[in-house]
């Protein structure tokens, strides 16, 4: 589960282009929107792409998703739960 809450960290950083961002400056219960990381919508929907091509999840449900992208703790527990259905 570490590892995949580093990979999950370097995805987040790549995917959204967080330059200046290193994956060391997330911690795992750290927010990602608002005064957390400071994500906002339309990352939000890059996150679910990154979760649909890169392990294979869907959120179906938009209330699902708050939940699941709460922190990178959230979002690696969603995966481990839903991946490989």
């Amino acid at each position: 589960m570490n590892e995949l809450r580093q990979e999950l960290k370097k995805e987040i950083i790549q995917h959204l282009n967080l330059q200046g961002t290193k994956p060391e400056d997330i911690t795992d219960d750290m927010p990602l929107f608002g005064e957390g990381l400071g994500l906002d919508s339309i990352d939000v929907l890059e996150l679910i792409v990154l979760l649909d091509r890169k392990y294979g999840v869907r959120i179906s449900d938009p209330q699902q998703g708050r939940q699941v992208f709460s922190n990178v703790t959230t979002m690696a527990d969603f995966i481990t739960a839903n991946a490989s259905k």
